[in-house]
C-alpha cells in the first residue's frame, strides 16, 4: 500500500499499519481496541488547503479529515464471526472476528478505515501545497486504490476510492503546474542574475567611482546568493561574467591607484625642490619682489598634484614654515614703518593747521611766498604718510600753493607794462577818431563823422575794459 520508491509515503503508510498489525484479523483469542493516533496539524475539518506559490493562485484540491462514524453503517459482524463490508455494489466479505464481541471487531476494522483514510488525506494535503513531487504522491494514491478493494477495513470505501480517483487524476495537472511554475521562477532567476551580470560588466568597463563602485559590486554579490532555482550550467555561465567584471574592476582599480601612487612619489620629489626654494627665500629682505616668487612657488605648489597621504601634510607644514618665517618679517617691518608713518601724518596735519593760519597771500604776497617756502620745506623733510590719508593731505597742501599762485597771477597782471600800454593806446586811438569826426563834421561831412565817431566809441569801450582789468586785479 505505500510507494517504495518514496521513503516519505513508507514512513507515512507503516505509522499508519502499526495499530492494525496489534490485533488480528481473524482469531479466537480476544483483542484489545489500540488507540487511534492523536490528531495531525493540518486544515480544519471540512477546510481545504492551499499553497502560495510564486506562479499565482492554484486551485484548491479537496482535503478530507479522517472519517468518524458509525461502523455498523459501512459494515457488520454476524454470529459466526463473518466481517462483512458494506459497498454501493453490495456487500463482501473481508475476514472474521473471534477475539471479541462485534462491537470491538467493528471499532478494530474501523480504525484500520481510519489509519488508510489519513494516508489519502496526507496525499491530498502534500498534493494541495504543491509539496515534493506529485508524480510520487500519484504513484503513492494509485497503489491505495489498487490495494482497495482487499483492504481488511470497515469505513465509506466507495468515499475513499473516489477521493483517490481525484488524486490520480489531478496530479499530472498538479506536476504541470509544479513545472511550470518552477520555470517561471528559474527564468525570473536567470533574467535578475542576467541584469546583475550587466551592470557588473558595466562597473568593470566604465566605472571609475572605485569606492561606490566597489561597494555595488559586494552588494550585487550578497544578491546573487539569494538568488535560487537555476540549473548549474546557466549559473555556471552568469556567475563566470559577473566574475570576469569583478576581476576587471579590480585591475583597473589597481593600476588607477599604482598609478597614483606614482604621481604622488612625482609629487612629493617636486614639492620637496620648492620647498628647497622657498626656504632659501625666507630671509631674503627685498620684500617686494620675494613675495612675488612666493606666489609663484604656491602656484607650483597647487599644480604639482598630492604627494602620499602620510607625507602631503608635513611637506606642507614644512613649505608654509618657510613662508611666515618671511612673511612675519616683512609684516613686522610694515608695522614699524606704518607706525613711523602714522606719526608722519599727524606732523603734516599740524603743519597744514599752522600754514592754512598763517599763509595769506592777499595781504602780504612776499610774506607768503616765504612762509610757503619754508612750509614746502617742512613737509618734505616729515617724509611719507599713510596711503589712506596720502591724497587728503596732498589736496590740502595743493590748494594752500593754489591760493598763492592766484594771488601772484593777480599781482602779476596789475604790474604788467604791456597792459598797461595796450590800455593807452586804445585811449589814444580812441582821442584820434573823435578829432577826425570833428573835422568831418566842420566839412559838412556828415556820415563820415558819424562813422568815426561811432569807431572811437568802440576803441573807448576796448580802453575802458583794459583798464577796469589792470585795476581789478
Amino acid at each position: 500500500m505505500t510507494n517504495p520508491t518514496d521513503p516519505t509515503e513508507k514512513t507515512v503508510s507503516e505509522s499508519a499499519d502499526t495499530p492494525a498489525a496489534s490485533a488480528p484479523a481473524v482469531s479466537g483469542t480476544s483483542a484489545k481496541p489500540v488507540p487511534r493516533p492523536g490528531p495531525r496539524p493540518g486544515p480544519r475539518p471540512g477546510s481545504t488547503a492551499t499553497a502560495p506559490t510564486p506562479g499565482g493562485p492554484i486551485p484548491a484540491v479537496p482535503v478530507h479529515p479522517v472519517p468518524i462514524g458509525d461502523p455498523t453503517k459501512f459494515g457488520r459482524i454476524d454470529a459466526d464471526g463473518s466481517v462483512w463490508l458494506k459497498t454501493a455494489s453490495g456487500e463482501r466479505q473481508i475476514g472474521s472476528w473471534q477475539a471479541g464481541t462485534p462491537e470491538e471487531g467493528l471499532a478494530h476494522f474501523s480504525r484500520k478505515f481510519a489509519d488508510l483514510a489519513t494516508e489519502v488525506e496526507i496525499l491530498e494535503e502534500r498534493l494541495a501545497a504543491r509539496s515534493g513531487d506529485p508524480r510520487k504522491t500519484q504513484a503513492s494514491a494509485a497503489h491505495l486504490l489498487a490495494d482497495l478493494p482487499e483492504a481488511l477495513v470497515i469505513g465509506d470505501v466507495d468515499s475513499l476510492s473516489a477521493r483517490l480517483e481525484v488524486i490520480v487524476a489531478g496530479a499530472d495537472d498538479v506536476a504541470k503546474e509544479v513545472r511550470d511554475q518552477r520555470e517561471s521562477a528559474r527564468a525570473s532567476a536567470i533574467e535578475r542574475k542576467e541584469a546583475l551580470a550587466v551592470e557588473a560588466e558595466r562597473i568593470g568597463s566604465e566605472g571609475t567611482s572605485w569606492k561606490s563602485g566597489g561597494d555595488r559590486l559586494r552588494v550585487i554579490l550578497e544578491e546573487w546568493k539569494t538568488i535560487k532555482g537555476i540549473d548549474r550550467k546557466t549559473d555556471d555561465a552568469l556567475w563566470r561574467r559577473y566574475s570576469k567584471a569583478r576581476d576587471a574592476f579590480n585591475r583597473r582599480r589597481g593600476a588607477h591607484f599604482a598609478e597614483l601612487d606614482r604621481d604622488r612619489a612625482g609629487s612629493k620629489s617636486r614639492k620637496e625642490e620648492l620647498i628647497a626654494q622657498a626656504e632659501a627665500l625666507s630671509t631674503s629682505t627685498d620684500w617686494g619682489p620675494t613675495a612675488g616668487k612666493f606666489r609663484d612657488l604656491l602656484t607650483e605648489w597647487k599644480a604639482a598634484g598630492r604627494a602620499p597621504r602620510d607625507t602631503d601634510e608635513a611637506l606642507w607644514l614644512r613649505f608654509k614654515a618657510a613662508q611666515d618665517v618671511f612673511f612675519q618679517a616683512r609684516n613686522a617691518v610694515n608695522d614699524e614703518r606704518d607706525a613711523e608713518f602714522t606719526e608722519n601724518a599727524k606732523a603734516k596735519i599740524a603743519l597744514l593747521d599752522e600754514a592754512e593760519a598763517k599763509i595769506k597771500p592777499a595781504e602780504d604776497l612776499e610774506a607768503a611766498r616765504r612762509d610757503f617756502r619754508t612750509f614746502r620745506e617742512s613737509w618734505d623733510e616729515i617724509g611719507k604718510v599713510p596711503r589712506e590719508q596720502m591724497h587728503k593731505l596732498e589736496a590740502r597742501a595743493r590748494a594752500l600753493e593754489k591760493r598763492l599762485r592766484d594771488e601772484e597771477d593777480a599781482d602779476w597782471t596789475r604790474t604788467d607794462p604791456e597792459a598797461q600800454a595796450r590800455a593807452a593806446q586804445f585811449s589814444e586811438r580812441a582821442d584820434k577818431l573823435d578829432e577826425q569826426a570833428d573835422k568831418a563834421a566842420a566839412a559838412g561831412k556828415d556820415r563820415d563823422a558819424a562813422d568815426l565817431r561811432q569807431q572811437a566809441s568802440q576803441w573807448r569801450e576796448w580802453a575802458n575794459a583794459a583798464h577796469s582789468a589792470i585795476s581789478d586785479r
